[in-house]
């Protein structure tokens, strides 16, 4: 169980703005206003009792209730599409697997492209929509430390979104470089372990109506490096995708917090000025191209 509460995030965010001030970043002026929003936040009794029991949940069970919703909006799909079609646009056509395809995303970008697709992921609810979006290509039940593939049987291997549910990722690594051909490539791209930290992670409702977050793994840049290169798998591209900062200051009052049906909150309009601080730079995906040698 995980003890969510909005008063704690917003502390959070004020303190890694006021930790930035120590490179130099703010001013006198701005770490005292940060003292002067903390004294608020305490005194402020709605945000007293705010929190609430989050369950985790595994993957099966919190796809098993997203993939209803899981297309959109989704900003994630935003930042990782580019740098994948960039990557995979040069690669010649051949086999292709998206592992853990979800809705068939990655294997609809992969089809566009003349690949022959298969998709691979543990949630039979989210395989009924990837088979009616991308009928042509073969969609297989099963788990990214056991995949239903052959050994050398794909040209490349796509995973979108995914590993950052992955508690170790030696095994699936493995896996990957198992199935993909001498000279094939690997596409990943998760949220930076940056974003894990900072809390994003998906959140769903569960059928009770409770509140969960599906079950979630920081992995260092480092850790992926640790899995891939005993395995065979050598670095091609690595990159640190940044978005815009969001500016919360212009967008009206800052959200009620007085009953945990509004739950997943949206807190940064709540201190709007640290928020922007606490994000300036800070990557939100990992993106990663290796080949197999």
């Amino acid at each position: 169980m995980i003890y969510e509460h909005p008063l704690a995030y917003v502390l959070g965010l004020e303190g890694i703005a006021l930790m930035r001030s120590f490179t130099g970043q703010h001013d006198r002026a701005f770490i005292e206003r940060r003292f002067a929003e903390i004294r608020g936040l305490l005194d402020d009794e709605a945000l007293a009792g705010a929190g609430v029991d989050v369950a985790r949940v595994g993957t099966v069970e919190g796809y098993r209730v997203w993939a209803a919703t899981y297309d959109g909006p989704n900003s994630a799909f935003d930042l990782d599409e580019p740098y994948i079609k960039e990557i995979i646009g040069p690669l010649p056509v051949g086999d292709a697997l998206d592992a853990a395809c979800g809705t068939g995303r990655i294997a609809a970008l992969l089809g566009e492209r003349g690949h022959r697709v298969i998709g691979v992921d543990s949630s039979p609810e989210m395989l009924v929509h990837a088979r009616k979006r991308v009928p042509d290509a073969e969609f297989r039940e099963g788990d990214l430390t056991g995949l239903p593939i052959p050994d050398d049987a794909v040209d490349l291997v796509v995973c979108s979104l995914a590993l950052a549910h992955v508690e170790d990722l030696a095994p699936v690594m493995a896996e990957f470089a198992r199935v993909l051909r001498p000279g094939g490539g690997l596409v990943i791209a998760d949220i930076h372990p940056e974003g894990v930290a900072r809390g994003v992670v998906p959140p769903v409702r569960l059928p009770d109506g409770r509140p969960g977050r599906v079950a979630s793994h920081r992995h260092l840049v480092g850790d992926y490096l640790r899995a891939a290169l005993p395995v065979g798998l050598r670095v091609v591209r690595c990159e640190e995708p940044t978005p815009p900062v969001a500016d919360h200051t212009e967008k009206g009052e800052a959200p009620s917090i007085d009953v945990w049906e509004l739950w997943p909150w949206s807190l940064a309009a709540l201190a709007p000025e640290a928020a922007k601080a606490a994000a300036a730079g800070v990557p939100a995906m990992l993106i990663w191209h290796f080949q197999k040698d």
